[in-house]
């Protein structure tokens, strides 16, 4: 009933993904209203969102929704909160935010300030996926272990500080937005 008549290709999909047809600013509208159409109190739904993003800044890509998943949880907030508020961390904040968590990290491990990150793996490495997955982790750590410590530990304090701000400022808008959401639905 709500499929596309002409199916898309992979690759408009895949930009889709990327960039949408309709518009960064209509999917971010689209996102809004989910997050704020979510069943629950608005402190509820906040912790999720704030959940999310505190999870966009740490250094565990891949695994965002899941540890976003299990904040929320433990904080009992809105799972689907927390995913949406993963959005936070997206291919344009990302360098921002690793050039960030890495310097802040580094300066409190007593490391020099960087203006770029180097993650150039040795040719190779990831025929050892294959061939050898102990060699393949190894190599991976042996690039990557330098800035995922300094990492992490600037993570935590840049979300604390991005979460704080953004739960006081998410959890009255989504409680206005209930409210007259609720009056338009009792007015009808």
């Amino acid at each position: 009933m709500f499929k596309r008549r002409d199916k898309l290709s992979l690759l408009a999909r895949s930009s889709n993904m990327i960039w949408p047809r309709a518009g960064m600013k209509r999917s971010l509208i689209y996102v809004w209203h989910r997050v704020a159409r979510i069943s629950g109190s608005s402190h509820f739904i906040t912790i999720g969102v704030v959940s999310g993003v505190f999870a966009s800044w740490t250094p565990f890509v891949g695994l965002h929704f899941l540890l976003a998943a299990l904040i929320a949880f433990f904080l009992r907030g809105s799972l689907l909160a927390s995913a949406l508020g993963t959005f936070f961390g997206n291919p344009f904040s990302f360098p921002f935010i690793w050039l960030a968590t890495f310097n802040l990290g580094g300066f409190l491990l007593g490391y020099e300030a960087r203006s770029s990150i180097d993650l150039t793996l040795p040719k190779g490495t990831f025929v050892l996926l294959f061939t050898n997955p102990p060699a393949f982790f190894d190599a991976i750590w042996t690039v990557m272990g330098p800035y995922f410590v300094p990492m992490l530990i600037g993570s935590l304090p840049l979300g604390i500080a991005t979460c704080v701000p953004i739960y006081f400022v998410v959890r009255p808008v989504i409680t206005k937005y209930q409210q007259r959401r609720i009056d338009r639905l009792e007015k009808n």
